[in-house]
């Protein structure tokens, strides 16, 4: 999976907000609450993963255009074919 400079700087913004999530639930689970501090970490990885894998109103329009893109212009590799 290649990022794009704006997917990066977008993914390294939700690390900002994840990682305190993390330090909260491993400091909840070392302090003997195992759930809640479980809890805590599942929701900050979901915070970093699913904005990645999830299509977004806004990726439509791109996602079509690509298709379409695609389908009328050819590759060098379609050529060697």
């Amino acid at each position: 999976m290649r990022l794009g400079i704006l997917d990066m700087l977008g993914t390294v913004g939700m690390l900002i907000f994840a990682l305190p999530v993390a330090g909260y639930g491993i400091e909840r689970a070392l302090g003997g609450d195992a759930v809640v501090g479980g809890g805590f970490l599942v929701l900050a990885v979901l915070m970093v993963l699913l904005p990645q894998k999830l299509t977004t109103p806004s990726d439509v329009p791109g996602a079509v255009a690509e298709r379409a893109v695609g389908g009328v212009v050819s590759t060098d590799d379609d050529e060697e074919s």
